[in-house]
């Protein structure tokens, strides 16, 4: 595959080695000619000199020819302009890296349709999903970053007390938006159907919406008591930001502390739910005063690395119950492991490698790939892409015959992704995630594919 990046920082420099290294054909543009002549010298990658947001540049190297054009800079207006022009140039795939908000709100216009771009990633966004699995639900089913965090995973067990026992699932009434995958019983799963009845102490796995599947849990299990955690972000960075979103419900309790005045008034405007704490969580004293040890998780998500794992080691040793760090410079690369087990820090994260994770899945040549296992072996969850030739494109969902061992679980369109309904229609370039068994996986993937 033909790739053409722009932008050498800390996500552009990690995709150009991580592509390369896995036999993609990259081309690479940055305008510092110092930073290009260290690159010249490192990347198994053409290195160019340039301005990516020139449009004879961009014809210069070809674009029309590119499978994949990467705008990857820290400037996003740079970044939406490269795309715009590689996409009217005839690129095949454009993805723009993002960080300002304004170009994510599709309230007033959708910045990705209007400007052509088939994808906006923000590497702080994908990095706060993954920080967020943990603390969103410590029992769901480990599917990475599946959707983007639009649509979760998550396991529920029937309890004696529960009114479902003894209930189809299609007497149920759930949230449109919420979808059973499968129950397990007795050691063994099922792709559930229709007709499947609930029993005491199956083990069902849901997918949907992650607030939608949170209100479930009381009708699974009237007793179970919903615990307020207690989360805290030190630094008031992107990634925070994005965390503070996926952690919205009440249930979540968040204090954020930032060493800039400035940062911590815009947060309590931006946020009024959120408590905000002007002060330097690397100060032993400060975390103390924060009584930080009584902390359910403990985020360290500043730019600034060396913070982050100081103030980890001292969370952790203070008795917050879980820690997580966010590292951001390719330099503790090596190291990611050895934070994890020989200090302790269970949750490490780097935003470049999560991107670079991210952009493997959608550049993949593959048609399907395998997200997860069912318990047991069973089956498998499996997303396909939709090919232009393939026979259910522009089918609606009732109409696509599935074996009993095989069911939509999630419809990813370019912009959204949702639950299917029966009414919803698979376009060409959508993605499809079904749940399968071992058995019928080879005949479900050939009709689709």
């Amino acid at each position: 595959m033909k790739v053409i990046i722009i932008g050498a920082g800390e996500v552009g420099h990690n995709l150009c080695t991580t592509l390369a290294a896995t036999g993609h054909n990259v081309t690479l543009i940055e305008q510092s000619e110092l930073r290009c002549e260290k690159l010249d010298e490192e990347q198994n990658a053409r290195i160019i000199n340039g301005n990516g947001s020139s449009a004879r540049q961009l014809v210069d190297v070809d674009v029309a020819s590119c499978d994949a054009f990467l705008a990857m800079t820290s400037d996003d207006r740079t970044n939406v302009i490269s795309c715009s022009l590689a996409k009217g140039l005839g690129a095949k795939n454009t993805i723009a890296r993002i960080h300002d908000e304004t170009y994510s709100d599709n309230s007033v216009i959708n910045y990705q349709l209007h400007f052509g771009i088939d994808l906006l990633v923000n590497p702080e966004a994908i990095c706060a999903v993954e920080l967020a699995k943990e603390i969103r639900s410590a029992g769901r089913v480990a599917v990475e970053n599946f959707a983007r965090g639009q649509i979760e995973v998550q396991q529920h067990q029937v309890a004696a007390k529960s009114r479902l026992i003894g209930k189809k699932l299609q007497d149920l009434k759930l949230d449109p938006r919420v979808r059973i995958g499968f129950v397990h019983r007795d050691g063994n799963s099922a792709v559930a159907s229709a007709e499947t009845v609930l029993e005491e102490n199956d083990l069902v796995t849901l997918f949907g919406h992650p607030e939608e599947l949170f209100s479930l849990r009381e009708r699974f299990d009237p007793k179970q008591k919903i615990n307020v955690s207690r989360v805290v972000l030190f630094g008031g960075s992107e990634t925070a930001i994005s965390l503070i979103r996926l952690l919205s419900n009440p249930r979540f309790k968040v204090r954020v502390i930032e060493k800039d005045k400035a940062k911590c008034r815009e947060l309590s405007e931006r946020f009024p739910d959120v408590t905000v704490i002007h002060g330097d969580a690397t100060s032993l004293r400060l975390l103390e005063e924060e009584q930080i040890g009584s902390a359910d998780y403990f985020v360290a998500c500043t730019k600034d690395d060396e913070d982050n794992i100081l103030t980890c080691l001292q969370a952790a040793k203070l008795g917050a119950n879980l820690v997580q760090l966010v590292i951001n410079k390719g330099d503790y690369d090596q190291l990611l492991g050895v934070l994890k087990t020989v200090l302790g820090i269970e949750v490490v994260v780097s935003p470049r490698q999560a991107t670079a994770k991210f952009m493997l899945r959608n550049l993949s040549a593959d048609s399907s790939s395998t997200l997860a296992e069912l318990p047991g072996g069973s089956g498998k969850i499996v997303e396909v892409r939709i090919k232009s030739t393939s026979p259910c494109v522009n089918k609606k969902v009732k109409d696509i015959h599935l074996p009993a061992d095989a069911l939509f679980v999630a419809l990813l369109h370019k912009f959204k992704a949702i639950v299917p309904s029966a009414e919803d229609v698979i376009l060409a370039g959508d993605r499809v995630v079904l749940i399968v068994s071992e058995a019928e996986r080879k005949t479900v993937l050939a009709s689709l594919i």
